[in-house]
């Protein structure tokens, strides 16, 4: 098949419903007339609305907008959705001045305009999509930190496409770090969570809505989020590792980090943060106070290796000899 096929039949398909019909070839005299139907146009319904609106925006838009009637917000036989309504004036307004004809070759603009160079309010148009979203994840949209910062909705959504990218899995991450570059930073490190590789998004940890938590996080607590995955480290264990227990990110970087598994720094100088009384756990690795058969029995496992060779259930041991997690 053509790679042109679907196109060429979407817009035979969008001229047999009457959408798109609006003549603008280079020196167009005049803007059409909107209001030709005998309902005013702010008063028109479903497919009417839809076709009033698409005589001039269709396709040759900078961005196209006919393509909105293949997604979610335009299944007219679904009573919740805008275009069941007033279609495209459900969400932008009944647009008097906008629908009103042409001064000087120039329209009146849309009651509510969602562009980034808009003058409608960031709060005026998020209550326009808070009228029918502001439910289940978006509950704690008031007060939070992307609310508080002036963001709207469209900053991160893009309604006028069959799919929007923020809602995919594999295209969501390049949404979020336009603004979070830091972290597209800490996604290219050498250990990081399989985000690149599109297995996993920035909302299986963070509600960009709003969230009870601290930083946005889906669940009350750090540790509650990593244990959605991580559940094996959950315990309860008999021999617990207090900071394992407080907070996972005492030790690790969630982003990405130089240093295996998402560690903040190697081992041993990451356990000898904590672990620096004078006997063998907190046996220098720098300097000439390099682990040598000259110190303490054991010691010399240190040389060139890490705390983790003998303590190997860091997270937690159950077993009944388990209390120093070598076992």
């Amino acid at each position: 098949m053509n790679r042109s096929t679907p196109i060429i039949a979407f817009a035979l398909l969008a001229a047999a419903l009457g959408f798109g019909t609006c003549a603008r070839a280079a020196g167009s005299p005049a803007l059409p007339d909107l209001g030709a139907s005998s309902i005013p146009a702010h008063d028109l319904a479903g497919k009417d609305a839809v076709r009033t609106c698409t005589k001039c925006h269709d396709e040759s838009e900078e961005k196209p907008v006919l393509s909105i009637l293949k997604s979610k917000h335009a299944v007219m036989a679904d009573p919740r959705t805008p275009f069941a309504d007033k279609a495209c004036m459900s969400c932008h307004g009944p647009s008097k001045a906008h629908l009103a004809p042409a001064v000087g070759g120039k329209r009146g603009e849309t009651d509510v305009d969602f562009g980034r160079n808009s003058r409608t309010p960031v709060a005026a148009r998020n209550q326009v999509c808070l009228g029918c979203h502001e439910k289940s994840v978006r509950m704690h949209w008031k007060g939070s930190k992307h609310e508080s910062e002036n963001v709207a909705c469209t900053s991160c959504h893009t309604l006028h496409n069959q799919s929007d990218p923020v809602l995919a899995v594999a295209t969501q991450t390049d949404v979020c770090v336009t603004c979070h570059k830091n972290r597209r930073a800490d996604l290219l490190k050498p250990s990081n969570h399989p985000m690149r590789e599109g297995q996993m998004s920035c909302n299986g940890c963070h509600n960009a809505h709003g969230s009870t938590g601290p930083r946005l996080l889906v669940k009350d607590t750090v540790n509650e989020t990593c244990f959605t995955c991580h559940a094996e480290k959950r315990g309860p264990f008999l021999w617990e590792h207090a900071p394992v227990r407080e907070d996972c990110s005492i030790c690790h970087k969630p982003h990405g980090s130089v240093n295996a598994s998402l560690l903040k720094s190697r081992t041993p100088w990451l356990c000898q943060q904590c672990h620096m009384a004078a006997f063998h756990p907190s046996t220098a690795y720098s300097g000439t106070g390099l682990p040598g058969a000259t110190l303490p029995s054991g010691a010399q496992q240190l040389l060139g290796k890490n705390c983790m060779n003998c303590h190997s259930e860091v997270h937690g041991s159950n077993h009944p000899s388990g209390a120093r997690k070598t076992r």
